[in-house]
């Protein structure tokens, strides 16, 4: 009886190959990543991925339709109004679409974030212009 299939190879030496080729591209995978996240973290910007990354704050305030946050402050009211109705607008189980919603989400955490980071900011400048003064206890 002759095999259906014969190859030059046994069959330990074929997976041997298979799984060493992965293995390389893995390693190159792991070295380009090193690579980027040397790169990015020289260029001085944060490498802490987060969910906004890429939404700048005028095109969130437009998605939103709300005025860009004066001097750290936003009509959180507004805000909170606006995307309760665009984000129910955009449901996909009432034939919207799941990637408007999510723009929608994305924009709120956008602007939401950008006002948390201009008031600790302001907190920050606040309490260097006071001083630290600890209170001592005898």
């Amino acid at each position: 009886m002759v095999p259906l299939l014969s190859s030059p190879y046994p069959n330990s030496l074929v997976g041997t190959r298979v799984i060493s080729r992965a293995f390389v591209e893995a390693w190159r995978q792991a070295q380009a990543t090193q690579k980027y996240a040397k790169a990015t973290s020289t260029a001085g910007s944060n490498t802490t991925l987060k969910a906004h990354a890429g939404l700048t704050l005028d095109e969130a305030c437009r998605i939103l339709n709300v005025k860009p946050p004066q001097n750290g402050a936003i009509d959180e009211t507004m805000l909170i109004e606006r995307f309760k109705k665009l984000f129910d607008a955009n449901e996909p189980g009432k034939g919207g679409s799941f990637y408007l919603q999510s723009k929608v989400l994305r924009a709120r955490e956008r602007i939401e974030s950008e006002v948390r980071e201009a008031g600790e900011k302001a907190r920050r400048a606040e309490e260097l212009e006071k001083g630290w003064k600890p209170k001592v206890y005898k």
